[in-house]
């Protein structure tokens, strides 16, 4: 099985039956650098402010960056913004328009379709 026999041992109760992975179950702590409802709330603000509303965050950072503020990393923003279904179009910003195929001719004789070949 190329396992550690500590591992196996671990796994087998005194009855040598498997016992059922408890790791999901473990309760962990908070990160300590989490975002508190303040920040979320913050940057949540700052992202649908009329400046911003229609910037996605790649370029939300950069501008706040020149005026001196950082609230938060683009990814972060990302992750807040997803969290509260806001990844979509914001603001002023219009949704892309499927592309309509490219109108195609078909000539039946000769001089019946003029085109511009610039092969």
């Amino acid at each position: 099985m190329q396992i550690p026999q500590r591992t196996l041992r671990r796994w087998r109760s005194s009855q040598g039956q498997v016992r059922p992975d408890l790791r999901p179950l473990a309760i962990r702590a908070a990160p300590k650098n989490r975002l508190s409802e303040q920040e979320r709330l913050h940057i949540l603000n700052v992202c649908n402010d009329a400046d911003y509303a229609s910037l996605p965050p790649s370029q939300i950072v950069p501008r706040l960056a020149d005026q001196g503020e950082y609230i938060a990393s683009e990814s972060t923003i990302y992750r807040v913004l997803k969290a509260n279904d806001q990844l979509h179009h914001r603001g002023k910003a219009k949704p892309p328009q499927p592309a309509s195929a490219p109108t195609s001719h078909q000539a039946s004789k000769p001089n019946e379709i003029w085109t511009w070949d610039i092969s």
